[in-house]
């Protein structure tokens, strides 16, 4: 019985020892099972991660690219307007000045000269709605029916012939007087066909030089300070294309560009991060300039609601 006893103690002890010994020989398979299990969770998680920062930065990539390219066709858009605006004017100009040359031919043949007064010329050139209530009554205006050769116009009596005139279409020294001279415009054109070829910084430096140059111009000196601004504001230089936009506001608060420049100013604030002075410069648009273009208050409204709703 004793034998049997001490036995049965033996077993025991063996049984309880078993665990201890097996935690002396590292980790059971289930634990290691556990912990693989794990780090294959860890490792999708970092996958995962690592690819959702590369979408964000693909995504970031793609909006500022977005935003160059919506800025190159701004530049262009603007560019092709202002071609536009020019090709008008020197049809106008040339309008006017095909029917003056063809008043003075008149005048020659039958030979009125500038004492007669016979003859408004000068209303079918620039400002000839001025030059056309500032003379006499009985005085012809342009698209008039010439009256008969020997009679004086509007009243019959008959009209003192001067001397013949001479090559049909040319003009005499007084006549080449009443002219305008050409307006310095070629450094103005110079500084658009820069700017149509993205060269910002030479195109920059000839509308800052024009207008610096011509500030009595009020039809080409907004417009260049206007475009200083808007280079400024490609090339994100937000601080100095806020400076002139608001020059070309303050110096020539009648000009057309007026509304185009304080939108712009307020874009600018607002890239700033000026919130509310930008959002009141674009609320203040339509009340500044009443003709102000509808393209121009819709963008100015979508700006507001945009960043000034928040």
């Amino acid at each position: 019985m004793q034998k049997r006893a001490l036995i049965f103690s033996l077993s025991l002890l063996l049984c309880a020892a078993a665990p201890a010994q097996a935690q002396l020989f590292g980790p059971s398979d289930e634990e290691k099972a556990h912990e693989a299990g794990q780090d294959s969770q860890l490792t999708t998680l970092a996958d995962q991660n690592q690819q959702l920062a590369g979408r964000i930065q693909a995504l970031e990539d793609k909006s500022r690219s977005l935003t160059d390219s919506l800025s190159q066709a701004t530049g262009t858009n603007e560019e092709l307007r202002h071609q536009i605006d020019l090709l008008s004017r020197k049809i106008d100009q040339q309008q006017k000045d095909f029917s003056y040359r063809l008043c003075m031919v008149s005048a020659q043949q039958l030979g009125a000269g500038a004492d007669d007064q016979g003859l408004n010329c000068a209303a079918t050139s620039a400002g000839g709605a001025n030059s056309a209530a500032a003379q006499p009554p009985g005085s012809l205006q342009p698209g008039a029916p010439l009256p008969p050769i020997g009679s004086q116009a509007g009243s019959g009596a008959p009209m003192r012939l001067g001397a013949p005139p001479g090559t049909l279409g040319t003009l005499t020294p007084s006549d080449r007087a009443i002219v305008a001279p050409p307006r310095p415009s070629s450094q103005f054109d110079a500084a658009m066909a820069l700017l149509g070829k993205a060269q910002f910084d030479e195109a920059k430096a000839g509308f800052r030089a024009y207008a610096d140059a011509y500030p009595a111009d009020d039809d080409l000196a907004p417009q260049a300070i206007y475009w200083v601004g808007d280079i400024d504001f490609i090339q994100r230089d937000y601080p100095s294309a806020m400076q002139a936009f608001a020059e070309q506001i303050k110096k020539y608060p009648k000009s057309p560009r007026g509304s185009d420049s304080m939108l712009k100013l307020g874009q600018a604030l607002l890239a700033m991060g000026r919130t509310q002075e930008g959002c009141t410069t674009l609320g203040a648009i339509k009340s500044k300039f009443p003709q102000a273009p509808d393209a121009t208050i819709t963008l100015a409204a979508g700006t507001r609601k945009a960043s000034c709703s928040r």
